[in-house]
């Protein structure tokens, strides 16, 4: 008998569908988990945006305080501590000045403006109503009650008065502890990042830094020029509520479009309240502070930091503000900015290694001739 020699059996089977051995699985299981993840955050984001908000208004009271401290740094060659603490010194002396100048003027002009809107609402409905227009005060009194209640259904608590205060006071207690020590909490971050994408975030972090230190000074100097401005000049033409109109509009010049929107309809009603003369010289104080601040202030800070597209802007501001109330409003433009560089980073980047990718390929071909 020969010997026959049996040849090992070749297992041809392939894992199932249900293995995780199997590459398309795997594949898909990848992109599923992508989904799976970004719809979790999405979620997260909508039920933790008023905290979010909140440490995104700590980091911008932070960056203001850093931005302060540094001048400051400039001039006084003393250690960064002591620096913060007269930039605090400074910021609370402002505020218990504006507190105890409205306890001698403002509150008494506050109700007075209330009472004049009021009036002016009531003469606009029958103005309309003598021109054809179906439209009675209660319906204007309506439509803008609509419109105020429309900004913030998620935050209702945080547009209220006692919520806005503590909310704010929340923002600048986070401002003052990451001022105090910024490297300590980027080292933090960049923690949780890989090691080879950290001088990527480095970078892109200082970026930011120095951005948005030029787009809030510019910011706070808009608001100095136009609160003045329009506190000066219509003092100057004996507009009453000189000093409530100023502080509003200094206020309101934070947030880009609307702003202007809200103050210059307030310095209108005001002005034509007392008559027409008065009227227009109140409507030409609104359009010279707002022309100054086109043509001058905005400018200067859009060519130091990031061009905004004011259209992007509004409509950042109009989702923000319907979204997450008065405190999504006010942070929609820096919100925004700090995307804008974010992806200008990353695109630059990415376009940067494709030409490295290419550029052996172009060595190569250029040899061959």
């Amino acid at each position: 008998m020969s010997d026959q020699t049996t040849e090992p059996k070749v297992n041809k089977e392939q894992p199932g569908p249900t293995e995780l051995r199997d590459p398309l699985l795997q594949q898909e299981a990848k992109k599923a988990a992508i989904w799976i993840g970004m719809a979790a955050a999405l979620a997260l984001i909508v039920l933790l945006a008023q905290p979010l908000l909140l440490i995104v208004g700590g980091l911008i009271v932070a960056v203001m305080l850093d931005g302060g401290t540094r001048l400051l740094g400039k001039v006084l060659p003393i250690a960064r501590g002591f620096r913060l603490a007269l930039v605090l010194l400074v910021v609370a002396a402002f505020f218990v000045g504006v507190v105890f100048f409205a306890n001698l003027q403002i509150v008494q002009q506050w109700a007075k403006l209330q009472i004049i809107v009021a009036q002016q609402i009531d003469l606009l409905g029958i103005q309309a109503a003598d021109a054809g227009i179906m439209a009675t005060p209660g319906d204007l009194k309506e439509l803008g009650g609509r419109i105020f209640a429309s900004l913030g259904q998620l935050t209702a608590a945080v547009t209220s008065v006692l919520g806005a205060v503590t909310s704010f006071v929340l923002m600048c207690v986070l401002g003052i502890f990451i001022a105090m020590e910024p490297k300590l909490y980027e080292r933090g971050m960049a923690w949780m990042i890989p090691m080879g994408q950290r001088t990527f975030f480095y970078e892109t972090m200082s970026q930011i830094g120095y951005t948005m230190r030029r787009l809030l000074a510019g910011r706070l100097l808009g608001m100095v020029i136009e609160g003045f401005g329009t506190w000066f000049l219509l003092a100057l033409g004996n507009v009453q509520m000189a000093a409530l109109l100023g502080l509003i509009t200094g206020l309101l010049a934070f947030l880009p479009n609307i702003g202007a929107i809200i103050s210059g309809a307030l310095i209108l009603t005001v002005g034509f309240s007392t008559g027409y003369e008065t009227g227009l010289y109140a409507l030409g104080v609104y359009l010279a502070v707002q022309i100054v601040d086109g043509n001058i202030i905005v400018p200067m800070v859009a060519k130091k930091t990031v061009d905004l597209a004011p259209a992007l802007v509004l409509a950042a501001q109009l989702l923000f503000g319907a979204l997450f109330g008065i405190i999504g409003l006010a942070l929609a433009d820096p919100i925004i900015a700090v995307i804008k560089i974010a992806l200008e980073r990353g695109a630059r980047r990415s376009a940067d290694e494709a030409q490295d990718k290419d550029a052996p390929k172009t060595r190569s071909m250029l040899m061959r001739f």
